[in-house]
């Protein structure tokens, strides 16, 4: 796989809801781009108890469902924005079917290993307006993901994003998304404890699925 990256996106904090900050507002950088190891150089989290730190240093949430969410909400001004979900790369032709746990991509000098998918949270749905939303992304499974920077170094717009090692086989994002969060059959404890034994899944995320393991008693 090798898909040409249309824009490069990073967000600075900003007053967004009830004395809440967010950075979900990401913007197009011209140029070339620094990586490293907590994400793009200017990008910010303003909330970093979730968001933010090496495992979730890049986020990419596909240009290809854009289309969707025209079909659920109109033509919303937002969506012409390549940065509306908060991700900070635009890339067609890869949906989270297609990105296997622990993949690893080269873009420029930066490389770059899929370690987990993304659950959302309510500011996507203060930043569109539009209730719902989080409902419908956890019934479909349009999350997005997010990477580790295993290697810094600079990208910029036009430059490809291509597989140089492959993942864990069967465990795409999408795969993580549902058997994590049930978005079509209800997650069971036997499938928790595969994913979190799963040793290219973010150790964050392994910590909350233990944790959620605990919580059933099983």
């Amino acid at each position: 796989m090798s898909l040409v990256v249309s824009a490069i996106c990073a967000g600075k904090a900003i007053p967004f809801r009830d004395g809440e900050s967010s950075a979900i507002a990401k913007r197009e950088l011209a140029g070339p781009v620094t990586f490293h190891v907590l994400g793009i150089a200017g990008d910010q989290q303003a909330d970093q108890v979730h968001h933010g730190g090496p495992e979730m240093a890049v986020h990419h949430y596909p240009l290809d469902h854009h289309a969707y969410w025209r079909d659920e909400l109109g033509n919303h001004a937002l969506l012409d924005d390549p940065g509306a979900f908060g991700s900070n790369l635009a890339v067609s032709g890869m949906t989270e079917g297609d990105v296997l746990l622990g993949a690893r991509y080269r873009l420029g000098s930066v490389l770059l290993e899929a370690c987990q998918p993304r659950k959302p949270c309510w500011k996507i749905e203060h930043r569109f307006g539009e209730k719902g939303m989080v409902k419908r992304i956890l019934a479909t499974g349009r999350c997005g993901w997010f990477y580790l920077v295993l290697e810094g170094g600079t990208a910029q717009a036009g430059d490809r994003l291509e597989l140089v090692e492959e993942g864990l086989p069967g465990w795409t994002m999408q795969r993580l998304f549902d058997g994590i969060w049930g978005t079509s059959t209800p997650t069971s404890s036997e499938g928790l404890r595969e994913i979190a034994g799963l040793h290219r899944l973010a150790d964050t995320l392994r910590g909350k699925i233990e944790g959620m393991i605990a919580q059933r008693g099983s």
